[in-house]
């Protein structure tokens, strides 16, 4: 009798609550996705770095000095600092991949134009136009990474994703120098179109919409433009039952409305929650670009290499900013998870700043080291081998660091990843775009060793940001959750 009662108060308890997975998407199809929105990022890189070897070219086919056709590099990053605020509110509320199809429609119509330009002013304000449809894909990318992983896996994923769209650092400038000696520049802006519009139709056909606020875990059918071939897919491999589960207890979409927000950018770089940050990542971001930029006038006065030799020279450039990313992303969600793992605290007390920017250090040394060897090697005419080393350390330094960052941002502004990302990227464009106008007249001025020395000095001083934002920014960004949960 005894018995038959344990046996019946078993039955009776309750069942464990079942786990509804963040995302119902695998490893594989996340790993498609990574694929596909880094190579969408990567075009705003390609159509830059693509360009440069060919202003000599240009400059002499149009009539014009290369100060007039270096203004339409400057207008470039302009734009793209400014395009990000408007697409990543757009992305943020109306979907990913909605803004993914309108941006490179602009992309795509931008390059047709540029292939067939015959004015100078159309080539500045096509080139504008073509920042503008490119540029906001690093936002929009980095935005669909937070969708779909948590900040367990977060790291491996961003890592992956700005490994893909660093590329162009390295293939970009040669490239361009190939399509500008043989068949001409306008071949660059042909072979963008045809890039681009064949990029378009498999973003169409496979890419997810991911946008949490629309179709939750990704359980919840997208409507309109959010439907694609992949997400249709993996609908059918689930079963009814466990789909209804995850839509009812996804918590999405949401009922309320959302609305676009074109202010969201800039209120989080001057909201203090990561101003700091920002404007650390955005100095050495511009250094860094100032080197890229003046690489080419550099080693041409100094070592008297010619154009295709000096299109090689990016490849360290290129190959350390794909081994920065690659390494630093896995690290990144080894470390967050031994840190996570050790932590007994409140969950909203967790170090979510220290777990992320602990790596911060060791990037920064590299790059400063690098930035002053880079300069004196220069200075006192040493070898190529010394600087274009140095260049490979930066790349990878620098862009370690920016995976880091972004992938804090991601964390802090889950619901706003877009937007937070667009905030970063339109801060370091901006400052970046003044920093490569001021390179060489500032070097012509004091020379490349004490420039560099000068640059480097900044950087030193900069990581005080790093404690500021660990100390003050956290607090701010604990404060932030207490008043969105009451």
């Amino acid at each position: 009798m005894a018995e038959n009662e344990i046996k019946l108060e078993s039955q009776l308890e309750p069942l464990p609550a079942p786990q509804v997975p963040y995302s119902i998407f695998t490893k594989g199809q996340k790993a498609v996705i990574t694929i596909i929105v880094s190579v969408a990022a990567s075009f705003s890189g390609f159509a830059s770095n693509i360009y440069n070897p060919s202003i000599p070219t240009i400059a002499a086919d149009f009539g014009v000095a290369p100060e007039l056709i270096n203004l339409t590099v400057t207008s470039y990053m302009i734009f793209q600092g400014l395009s990000p605020t408007l697409w990543g509110a757009i992305a943020d509320v109306q979907g990913r991949r909605v803004t993914y199809i309108c941006t490179f429609l602009v992309f795509f119509s931008a390059c047709i134009g540029l292939a067939e330009t015959t004015h100078y002013y159309q080539l500045v304000i096509l080139r504008c136009l073509q920042s503008t449809g490119s540029a906001s894909t690093i936002a929009i990318g980095a935005g669909v990474i937070g969708d779909i992983t948590t900040r367990e896996e977060r790291g491996g994923y961003m890592g992956f994703f700005q490994a893909g769209l660093l590329f162009p650092t390295a293939g970009g400038p040669i490239l361009g120098g190939v399509f500008a000696g043989t068949l001409g520049w306008r071949a660059i802006f042909w072979f963008l179109t045809i890039f681009s519009g064949t990029f378009l139709i498999c973003l169409v056909i496979f890419l997810p919409e991911t946008l949490r606020s629309l179709v939750g875990n990704g359980s919840i059918p997208a409507k309109g433009l959010g439907k694609s071939l992949i997400a249709y897919l993996q609908l059918r491999r689930h079963d009814e039952n466990e789909l209804e589960l995850s839509r009812t207890m996804s918590g999405a979409p949401s009922r309320k409305k959302l609305r676009l927000d074109f202010t969201g950018p800039l209120r989080i770089v001057f909201g203090g929650e990561v101003t700091w940050i920002i404007i650390f990542l955005s100095i050495y971001y511009t250094v860094w670009q100032m080197t890229i930029t003046a690489l080419s006038t550099f080693f041409h006065e100094t070592y008297g290499l010619s154009q295709i030799e000096i299109g090689l020279t990016y490849i360290a450039n290129g190959v350390g900013c794909i081994v920065g990313t690659m390494t630093t992303g896995r690290y990144l969600d080894f470390d967050y998870r031994r840190i996570k793992n050790s932590f007994t605290g409140n969950p909203e007390d967790f170090p979510l700043e220290h777990a992320r920017l602990r790596t911060i250090w060791l990037w920064a040394a590299m790059q400063i080291a690098a930035t002053v060897v880079f300069g004196w090697t220069l200075d006192k005419k040493v070898h190529i081998s010394v600087p274009i080393i140095c260049t490979l350390v930066m790349g990878w330094a620098t862009c370690a660091t920016q995976s880091v960052i972004t992938t804090l941002l991601v964390d802090i502004y889950s619901a706003r990843s877009a937007s937070a990302t667009a905030a970063l990227n339109l801060a370091r464009c901006l400052m970046g775009a003044g920093g490569t106008a001021a390179v060489v007249p500032i070097a012509n001025g004091m020379g490349v060793g004490w420039e560099f020395t000068m640059l480097s000095g900044i950087l030193i001083l900069s990581l005080v940001l790093v404690v500021v934002q660990s100390k003050y920014g956290a607090r701010k960004r604990v404060e932030r959750a207490k008043l969105e949960r009451s």
